[in-house]
């Protein structure tokens, strides 16, 4: 059975990014935000041994959770990825890796910035549009962008801070995806225990958020 990327993300509202320069940190930081109840996470391929990282939470990952690879670019990244166990892809643009993943069942979330990257990523495959970077437009971009495409799953991805999580999800994203501020130094052997409370805060935004 294919998963329902688009419906995983309605459902969490959160897209965890781990983006560090420690595998273990990675690890870590991954294991963190599963067990404090972030149900969907994503290591990208600029982590060290991004793959090994994956395998790793895949197996100790909650019943119900879902870990994913970010910053998939080319099929070979996909073949690397899919061998991990990744059960979703992440890019940060229009790429080659959007149709290699949708051919294998995996589903993708493509990064996207304008109408028409958006359009052309959802035509190659893609089951949701990542728009990235989010913080250049805020969220008034991100409803002009959707407001003629109302049947694509948006995401917010790139420099979502806590306090713009309700502000995206008002304007019709469907998730957001936080790295940076969510993550902070974790993945990069930093403090796990900070991270644990910032997961907690965000969790506590997007409780029984509704439109």
């Amino acid at each position: 059975m294919t998963l329902d990327l688009t419906a995983e993300l309605t459902d969490a509202r959160i897209l965890a990014v781990i983006r560090g320069t420690s595998t273990a940190g990675a690890i870590a930081a991954g294991a963190a935000l599963l067990e404090e109840g972030v149900r969907i996470v994503e290591v990208a391929l600029t982590t060290p041994d991004a793959p090994k990282a994956i395998a790793a939470l895949r197996e100790t990952a909650p019943a119900g959770s879902l870990v994913g690879a970010g910053t998939v670019l080319t099929v070979a990244d996909v073949a690397d990825v899919a061998a991990a166990g990744a059960q979703f892809v992440v890019t940060p643009a229009v790429v080659e890796s959007i149709p290699e993943a949708a051919r294998r069942g995996l589903p993708v979330a493509a990064g996207a910035f304008t109408p028409t990257e958006a359009y052309t990523a959802t035509r190659m495959g893609a089951s949701v549009v990542k728009l990235f970077p989010a913080s250049v437009g805020g969220p008034g971009y991100l409803k002009a962008v959707r407001d003629p495409f109302p049947d694509i799953p948006f995401v917010a991805v790139g420099g979502v801070g806590f306090d713009d999580v309700p502000r995206y999800l008002a304007v019709g994203a469907i998730a957001v995806g936080v790295g940076g501020p969510l993550v902070g130094d974790a993945a990069s052997g930093g403090d796990v225990d900070a991270l644990r409370e910032r997961a907690r805060t965000y969790l506590e935004a997007v409780s029984g958020w509704r439109a």
